[in-house]
């Protein structure tokens, strides 16, 4: 059985027993302190996973100096430019990762870090990956073995790209179709960060505070339930249908602050049956880079 969105801790145990190829990434991650995913994997990890680290694995390298990638050597742009299709498969490769196998992928943080994972590999053209739902903390409440240490040496593979089967939009296009969310064919954005920093009260981050004109928001966290896991789907169809207020689901674009936490938020259409919806990945950190741009606050 292959699966494609979210995964539970009991069928994570079976999928394990049954010796069906499979390869789990913990992507445990810190916005504020880069280095404590590894420590914290070094800590406590399921048996056998994969560190993904969001700045390195899934990100475009950047130069020190001026804080941006080699030309050719990222898909978007953004404070996490993605890495090219290419690097991201030779990196798949590099940990033992290929074509047949099921992937799964968790973190601590309310599939905050392993949603990346998760997208980019439905990027790379791999369908078969599940987010772990209630990540790390699920698998230890239920008496899931954990190790310690780095990760285990694997046997390097190949990984090859096949067809996208998630959608990339380009800061071009969506700057083409700022007001258009209710037009015919127009874009419907929605924003992932924080009501206060969509409001533009508080920026943390970025150089610039406020959001894409005609965004809506919808803070990621607001998918997962007190006990770490997703929402009922339900309850998800429910309050997107709210904020959608008639759009057209199918016109909806993603993003956040850097590309990252704009995911659970497609997770989630996905989960409540509206389909695979699109990602800005440069997000509002490449669009407030350009100065030309409009930037609305409130």
């Amino acid at each position: 059985m292959a699966y494609t969105t979210l995964i539970s801790v009991e069928q994570l145990q079976a999928l394990r027993d049954s010796g069906q190829p499979l390869t789990v990434f913990d992507c445990s991650f810190l916005l504020t302190d880069p280095q404590a995913g590894e420590a914290m994997f070094d800590e406590a990890h399921i048996p056998g996973a994969v560190y993904a680290r969001l700045d390195k694995h899934l990100s475009a390298a950047k130069y020190a100096a001026s804080g941006k990638p080699a030309p050719g050597t990222s898909a978007s742009g953004g404070r996490h430019p993605l890495p090219t299709r290419e690097t991201f498969a030779a990196w798949l490769g590099s940990v033992g990762f290929d074509n047949l196998q099921q992937a799964v992928v968790y973190d601590r943080h309310g599939a905050n870090y392993c949603g990346r994972l998760w997208w980019m590999l439905k990027w790379a053209g791999h369908e078969r990956v599940a987010v772990l739902d209630g990540g790390l903390q699920a698998w230890q409440a239920a008496g899931g073995a954990v190790e310690s240490g780095p990760q285990a040496e694997r046997s390097a593979s190949n990984y090859a790209l096949s067809l996208e089967k998630t959608t990339l939009v380009t800061i071009d296009s969506v700057a083409s179709q700022v007001g258009r969310s209710t037009s015919p064919g127009g874009q419907t954005v929605i924003d992932a960060r924080a009501a206060p920093r969509f409001r533009g009260e508080v920026e943390p981050l970025d150089p610039v505070a406020g959001h894409i004109p005609g965004a809506l928001n919808r803070p990621f966290n607001l998918n997962i339930a007190a006990d770490g896991r997703f929402r009922p789907a339900a309850e998800l169809r429910a309050e997107f249908d709210t904020l959608l207020a008639g759009r057209d689901p199918a016109t909806v674009v993603h993003h956040c602050g850097s590309g990252v936490s704009a995911v659970p938020n497609i997770i989630a259409m996905e989960i409540a049956g509206l389909g695979r919806t699109a990602l800005f990945a440069g997000s509002w950190s490449d669009w407030c880079s350009d100065t030309a741009l409009p930037v609305a606050q409130g």
